[in-house]
């Protein structure tokens, strides 16, 4: 596959990120929306192979599909732009502000969070035709995952919250990995297989992706799983969105850019890299 020197892929990250930040409104929430819906499918399909294979391992192996899909389509989910907008910032590209950072990733925030949603209440129809009849086998598993990932931490008080925290942390370290990953090969083959890899990793680990929650979650509350929005809004959601910004920034996107760019000399006036987006 083709390879681009670190140098080179990581100038891609700063351009990416000062894309992102200059998008219109409109065209940031419709990525986001359909990048959030493309990882909540995935996320039941995972769930679905797990619960009818007894593997977790084939699960994990598979669900890495709906990442190369929201990526290679352009998408963009949260956990990807806390990690490439600060990055443009810090850069001090032209025109670029916190305010047009913060402004970003509201935006993703909202539009994944509506994608996933939407694939939430499909899910809960589906594995309740119609909201008629007790959830299927599918439902039942969801329903659990979101009570064991709520009152499981809570149980366990400041450590859990710590602890719960720290797998976001974990979570967006590999996750933004593979936003990387892609960057570094030129060709569709090379970036599939940058990205498979550490998404595979997040999977199996059971780390807590924020993305991946918003459709857990709401669809165990449709499922009248025995937690409460609080509960997931306090004992997973806001902790776990806080652990995934300060692992992908802290362990990819800042060790990439001082290694790879604070050390080279600075650009000529008017020969940066014209913005692209990615994922």
């Amino acid at each position: 596959m083709s390879y681009l020197a670190p140098s080179e892929f990581v100038t891609k990250m700063v351009d990416a990120g000062e894309s992102k930040i200059f998008m219109s409104t409109r065209d940031t929430v419709i990525r986001a929306y359909m990048a959030g819906a493309i990882l909540a499918l995935a996320a039941w399909f995972a769930v679905t192979i797990n619960v009818n294979t007894g593997q977790p391992l084939v699960g994990a192996l598979l669900f890495p599909v709906g990442f190369v899909m929201l990526y290679l389509l352009g998408f963009d989910l949260l956990t990807g732009v806390f990690v490439l907008s600060p990055l443009a910032l810090i850069d001090k590209r032209p025109g670029v502000t916190l305010g047009g950072v913060l402004r970003n990733w509201g935006l993703v925030f909202l539009g994944n969070f509506a994608g996933a949603f939407t694939v939430a209440f499909m899910m809960a129809f589906v594995t309740t035709f119609g909201f008629t009849q007790a959830p299927d086998k599918i439902g039942a598993a969801i329903g659990n995952i979101g009570e064991g990932r709520t009152l499981g931490y809570a149980a366990h008080g400041a450590a859990g919250m710590a602890t719960l925290f720290m797998r976001g942390m974990l979570c967006n370290w590999m996750v933004s990995t593979g936003v990387v990953g892609a960057m570094i090969s030129t060709s569709v083959p090379g970036k599939v297989i940058a990205m498979w890899m550490p998404i595979l990793v997040f999977f199996y680990m059971v780390f807590e992706h924020s993305v991946v929650n918003m459709f857990l979650f709401p669809s165990g509350l449709m499922l009248h799983a025995k937690f409460s929005i609080m509960d997931y809004l306090i004992w997973n959601e806001i902790p776990t969105v806080l652990g995934n910004l300060v692992g992908g920034l802290a362990f990819t996107g800042m060790t990439l850019y001082a290694t790879h760019v604070m050390t080279l000399p600075k650009r000529q006036a008017g020969k940066a890299t014209p913005p692209r987006v990615a994922a």
